[in-house]
């Protein structure tokens, strides 16, 4: 059970790191994810990071409904069943230090590809692999929002859109992480999520998910560009060296 300090500092938590989704589509959940490995086991982490985030994902998705590109959603939605259904037939659960090494590493993994290989999530068979990967990378690290980035970076969507569709991309893997998690959490006794440390991160979530509207409006698309990148691999780099530590710890 968390103390009271701990579930004002995660409700704060919550409220900034969703503000920080608003703004730029990903970055408030790794923040979020590394917290929470630290909090909790990792299966009531995820849970509660999926619960969560399918909050802010879905209410975002949802102020922005006009500019969700919906063809490239079902193509994710297509690869990410695939990905669900194996991680459901093998039963894995990750270990903390591999899912804060796998939270660290896949910003600077995306980084890496290619450009000659120029990933587009508008093109159908692109889209298809990214649900597929985002989806595996969800279910062993709580986040895809890196990844899922390198398969917008190229397309030619305004911001809105940008976030729109992302948005909605991330509500459907949040669900499925949801579903996966739940059952393993209630067949634990000691590792229980209370209802009320539930209800008020959804309700934060949703607070931080209106606060950054308006900013969004004001900002450029260089700048969301530009800003989104610096503040990943900032957090990814502190998360990479957390998961060093835990593994050398081992």
């Amino acid at each position: 059970m968390l103390t009271l300090p701990l579930m004002v500092g995660l409700g704060l938590t919550v409220l900034v790191t969703s503000f920080l989704s608003g703004l730029f589509g990903m970055a408030g959940g790794m923040v979020l994810m590394g917290l929470l490995l630290i909090l909790l086991p990792v299966p009531s982490a995820m849970l509660l990071h999926g619960v969560t985030q399918f909050a802010s994902n879905g209410w975002r998705a949802w102020l922005w409904r006009r500019h969700v590109v919906w063809p490239v959603i079902l193509r994710f939605a297509l690869g990410g069943s695939v990905a669900g259904l194996l991680f459901a037939l093998a039963g894995a659960v990750p270990d903390r230090a591999v899912s804060l090494l796998i939270l660290g590493l896949t910003p600077f993994l995306a980084l890496a590809i290619p450009a000659r290989w120029a990933l587009n999530a508008q093109k159908p068979l692109h889209g298809v692999l990214g649900g597929f990967l985002c989806m595996g990378i969800q279910l062993l690290a709580g986040i895809s929002g890196p990844l899922l980035d390198t398969f917008f970076i190229r397309s030619a969507m305004t911001r809105q859109s940008v976030v729109a569709t992302k948005a909605a991309i991330q509500s459907v893997g949040h669900l499925v992480k949801i579903v996966y998690f739940a059952p393993l959490v209630a067949g634990s006794g000691d590792e229980t999520v209370e209802s009320t440390v539930i209800l008020m991160s959804i309700a934060m979530a949703l607070i931080g998910t209106n606060l950054s509207r308006r900013v969004l409006d004001r900002m450029s698309d260089a700048q969301f560009r530009l800003w989104s990148r610096y503040l990943v691999m900032g957090t990814a780099s502190v998360y990479l060296g957390q998961g060093l530590l835990l593994l050398a710890a081992h």
